[in-house]
């Protein structure tokens, strides 16, 4: 039986470095009053230098903030940004151990994470609005990445767009992403997709139906949650006509329709475990499997896809070996710099479905190309809420900003800290926190008493989930 593959989240797939080496601090352009579509570019701040942040060219003596494009082995510098209201000389930013230090040294009002500050600590996840001109996310991100090997370049798309696949994002996990999907297609291998909901897991299942060999074979898909108790295997290997009640037609089953293709199944993990065991010989190689009321046996050429918001351990351990390749889809609070990018994409998509009622915050065109009418306040809302299902909670929050709409821009949902101006999670003097983070033996301990459940963990030591979760990575745990 074949080893179990587990595609490495890393800058490159033979370091082993887990992406960590080569990274810098990056300020990422999240919205702009007057250069919309560069939404998505990306300053980087090795450390230890000062740079300018202001509108158009600067002095010679001075290090400039300059924005790129940054796609696998590409880096393609951008522009000087352009905004009247922005100074020449705005900011002055030093990227020091992992933070930022920001101090205002022009007449824009600065805001970081929603309150005033004319200078402060930035930490990775927060927000620095430059009143009315921009908003911009502080990240860390690799000083470049490795060119793909197994993603198309043919299928990459325009920068902020979504790719020939449909997927979004032009984040390194996006990236991470796209590449692990394409080795995963070109493998000969039946694949386990595993995703908190709203990630994406069905796009990522067809993306490797495109890709791989199998494109132009049947794609059959399936919630497994949906079969029918008492007819799971009738739905999956098929029946004879009349069996087994009578005047039933003949049937060939999901996984004869999916015969030199692809089968997806959705919510995998929710088979009664009997069924699970039945699926084991037609995984195997031949694939082979039975209709129910037939002596003979018959083989399917496909390939399963299996998708899961659950733990791949509550899956029976024979069924798990066999889904030899496992992908796991990253949740928005790990991409946080594509949150603008798919909330852009959402309201375009809804502007088509509903123009009466989306249209209006779509812009015509800028160069060509529409954009979306958010105001800085909905960015810096998305840009630091909690979303449990991902894309459809952020789809939710937009519906639910077009219906509060008063004028011909997205402001923040009412109830959130950006609407009602009451001061944002972690306001501080001088930019520092306002708490001392905990001990990585409390984050163990709260760990340990959750079960692992990092939402359980923050609730106990008093801190978001995204706050546990940029502790855990930066204690290694």
């Amino acid at each position: 039986m074949p080893g179990i593959t587990t595609l490495p989240v890393t800058s490159d797939p033979a370091s082993g470095d887990g992406g960590k080496v080569g990274q810098v601090g990056v300020l990422v352009l999240a919205w702009s009053a007057e250069e919309p579509l560069r939404v998505g570019e990306i300053a980087m701040l090795p450390e230890g230098k000062e740079h300018i942040f202001g509108r158009g060219e600067g002095d010679s003596d001075e290090t400039r903030v300059r924005f790129f494009r940054q796609r696998p082995g590409t880096l393609d510098a951008g522009p000087a940004l352009a905004g009247a209201g922005l100074s020449r000389r705005q900011l002055s930013v030093r990227a020091k151990a992992g933070t930022l230090e920001v101090e205002r040294i022009g007449q824009c009002e600065l805001r970081v994470n929603g309150a005033p500050r004319d200078r402060a600590i930035v930490h990775p996840g927060d927000t620095l609005h430059l009143r009315r001109q921009v908003v911009l996310l502080f990240v860390r991100r690799p000083v470049l990445m490795p060119k793909g090997r197994y993603f198309p370049r043919e299928c990459w798309g325009e920068f902020g767009d979504p790719d020939a696949q449909g997927i979004l994002g032009e984040s390194q996990a996006a990236w991470l992403l796209r590449e692990h999907l394409g080795f995963v297609a070109k493998a000969a291998t039946h694949a386990l997709l595993v995703g908190a909901s709203g990630t994406g897991k069905e796009l990522a299942a067809r993306a490797i139906h495109a890709l791989s060999p199998r494109a132009s074979k049947p794609w059959v898909a399936r919630n497994a949650a949906t079969l029918p108790p008492g007819l799971i295997d009738a739905e999956l290997f098929g029946n004879a006509k009349n069996y087994p009640n009578a005047g039933m037609s003949e049937r060939p089953g999901l996984i004869g329709q999916a015969d030199g293709g692809t089968l997806f199944l959705d919510e995998i993990a929710e088979l009664p475990a009997e069924q699970q065991s039945h699926l084991l010989r037609v995984l195997d190689l031949g694939g082979e499997y039975q209709r129910l009321g037939e002596s003979t046996g018959r083989r399917s050429d496909f390939r399963l896809v299996g998708a899961t918001n659950r733990d791949p351990s509550v899956l029976k351990h024979d069924l798990r070996a066999r889904l030899t390749s496992v992908v796991e889809l990253s949740p928005l609070s790990s991409r946080r710099e594509d949150i603008p990018l798919l909330a852009r994409h959402l309201l375009m998509s809804a502007a088509k479905r509903s123009p009466e009622v989306a249209g209006p915050f779509v812009e015509g065109a800028a160069k060509g190309r529409p954009h979306a009418r958010f105001t800085p306040a909905f960015v810096e809302y998305i840009l630091r809420q909690e979303f449990t299902t991902n894309a459809r909670e952020l789809e939710a929050a937009l519906w639910k900003a077009m219906s509060e709409a008063t004028g011909g821009n997205l402001g923040a949902p009412t109830g959130s800290a950006r609407e009602s101006g009451s001061p944002p999670e972690r306001p501080a003097k001088g930019g520092s926190r306002a708490a001392v983070d905990p001990s990585i033996e409390q984050i163990r301990a709260a760990l340990g008493d959750a079960g692992g459940s990092v939402e359980k963990a923050a609730r106990t030591l008093g801190l978001s989930r995204f706050a546990l979760y940029r502790l855990v990575k930066k204690h290694g745990l």
